[in-house]
């Protein structure tokens, strides 16, 4: 069976130690490697993934750039089997946005990560809406959802922002909300949300994730691993513990990405 990781993290060798560490140190938890892009390959090759939705976050303004271009580049040189979004952040100004946005067609990015807890706004502010509203219809956006230390990201305030843009469609990372499952429940029945697996199974019982992706339907969750954080190989035991189906593996695995990144 095909597979295609949605949710993965790359950077160039020089810094991947440092990012990873940062994400390491962020988190209070260990991450499970240092971030190459060397190393996420061999974990694909031995899983038969066929590509990975890789994504980075820009914890300022002038970031942006720079991480969309190294985007740019992975995508091209790796023919392909980088599927990047671009990055953006809130404090960018609407024309900004629209440049960006702009060039991020230019450059083949799929669709924009957010990372609210790093960067520190509310999901649902308004202040944020002028990317919602030039992304709406355009790009799908990622957002990491959920963080019970802050309250940035909780899947109510996600809830918020799929009412007020219908068209819109957003990714809610680690099945929606992050050590906040118990909240999930607020997302339900939203026809321009996606979920992807990543960063939970390793804490929700198997009953549990089953009941989440239930609730989405399996024709809206994506498999992710959130490398470098964990790896495939963990991550796929984890999945066969929820006796899914088939279809529905085929679906998680590959089909929901694919249609959603138009692959």
């Amino acid at each position: 069976m095909k597979i295609i990781d949605a949710h993965v993290h790359i950077y160039p060798d020089k810094i991947a130690e440092r990012a990873s560490q940062g994400i390491s140190d962020f988190y209070d938890m260990q991450v499970k490697y240092n971030g190459t892009v060397e190393k996420l390959l061999e974990i694909c090759k031995r899983n038969n993934i066929v590509n990975c939705v890789a994504c980075s976050v820009a914890t300022a303004p002038e970031q942006v750039g720079i991480i969309n271009d190294y985007m740019a580049e992975s995508a091209r040189t790796s023919n392909g089997f980088f599927v990047c979004l671009a990055a953006l952040h809130p404090a960018m100004n609407e024309l900004e946005i629209e440049a960006e946005l702009n060039r991020a067609e230019a450059l083949n990015l799929r669709g924009i990560k957010l990372h609210p807890d790093f960067q520190r706004f509310e999901i649902d502010n308004p202040a944020v809406f002028k990317i919602y509203e030039r992304a709406e219809g355009r790009f799908p956006i990622l957002f990491h959802t959920g963080d019970s230390r802050y309250n940035f990201s909780n899947p109510k305030r996600l809830a918020n922002v799929l009412r007020a843009f219908p068209k819109l469609t957003a990714i809610g990372a680690h099945f929606g909300g992050w050590s906040e499952w118990q909240d999930c429940g607020s997302l339900a029945g939203f026809e321009n949300l996606y979920v992807d697996t990543s960063s939970s199974l390793y804490e929700l019982a198997p009953e549990r994730a089953s009941e989440l992706i239930k609730m989405y339907g399996e024709e809206r969750v994506l498999f992710g691993t959130d490398y470098p954080m964990w790896d495939a190989d963990g991550e796929l035991k984890f999945i066969e513990k929820l006796n899914l189906s088939e279809r529905a593996k085929e679906l998680i695995f590959y089909e929901n990405t694919k249609r959603l990144y138009g692959l």
